[in-house]
């Protein structure tokens, strides 16, 4: 009996195994000793994994070794990837408009300075000819 991946990762059990087996593979002992529950539940829980293509067991001497099959989570991937949100648009170029309507302000803004700056200048010239 084949189990779907999305039920085999309904188990919170299940998903802590995927997440030790993520970081490579390992033996059913060195699983169940991280967890409070026993040995051969822990097989059980690699059982049904397995059967949901998503870890593969390796017989190494009297050993099973497990390793997680990336493959098997491509039926999450796919709808994860569904119901993520498209990605934004590129905004638009700007257009040439505003950078005439900006280079106009620039150099009003300039004008205005240097005329600030000679009515100031001039002020200082007929209050020093007036003194002396």
């Amino acid at each position: 009996m084949t189990m779907d991946a999305f039920a085999a990762l309904s188990d919170p059990v299940r998903r802590e195994l995927l997440r030790q087996l993520a970081a490579g593979p390992a033996r059913v002992v060195d699983m169940a000793s991280a967890h409070p529950i026993s040995r051969p539940a822990i097989s059980k829980h690699l059982r049904a994994l397995g059967s949901a293509g998503l870890v593969t067991a390796d017989d190494v001497g009297r050993e099973r070794h497990y390793r997680l099959d990336r493959a098997g989570l491509a039926p999450v991937s796919a709808l994860l990837a569904e119901l993520a949100p498209a990605q934004p648009a590129p905004a638009p170029p700007i257009a040439e408009q505003a950078f005439d309507g900006l280079e106009l302000e620039v150099r009003r803004v300039g004008r205005d300075r240097r005329a600030t700056r000679n009515a100031g200048n001039t002020d200082t010239e007929h209050t020093d000819e007036e003194t002396a």
